[in-house]
């Protein structure tokens, strides 16, 4: 039997769907298993996934600019914007300064595979 060739995806990401909820990489889903079981543990709650957050109001000339989180969740009082990155890219770096001075109420913290926070 011969399977159909799958291009190699940009950033090596391989999307999953777990319990009918698509996840943009494995690394993305364990996350979300993570922060789920610490929601039921009641360490975290409010927990949401794929908020998006406008970063430049649109104008006459250009579309509106946002940033969509991977996960938002409230831990110890503090709000949290989370996102799972395998790569940072230069647009990914600039968004996340713009989103840091617009939304100071939140953190924002990257996790990344090895499942470091920065």
């Amino acid at each position: 039997m011969k399977f159909p060739k799958v291009p190699m995806r940009k950033y090596r990401n391989i999307p999953v769907v777990i319990d009918g909820i698509r996840f943009d990489s494995k690394g993305e889903a364990r996350r979300w298993g993570a922060l789920r079981l610490q929601e039921r543990a009641g360490l975290i709650d409010q927990l949401d996934r794929q908020v998006s957050f406008t970063l430049v109001e649109k104008t006459a000339q250009d579309r509106a600019v946002t940033y969509r989180v991977d996960f938002t969740y409230r831990k110890a009082g503090r709000l949290i914007a989370e996102d799972f990155k395998g790569y940072e890219t230069k647009e990914f770096k600039l968004k996340a300064k713009l989103f840091r001075a617009k939304y100071p109420e939140y953190d924002l913290i990257i996790t990344n595979s090895k499942g470091m926070n920065q």
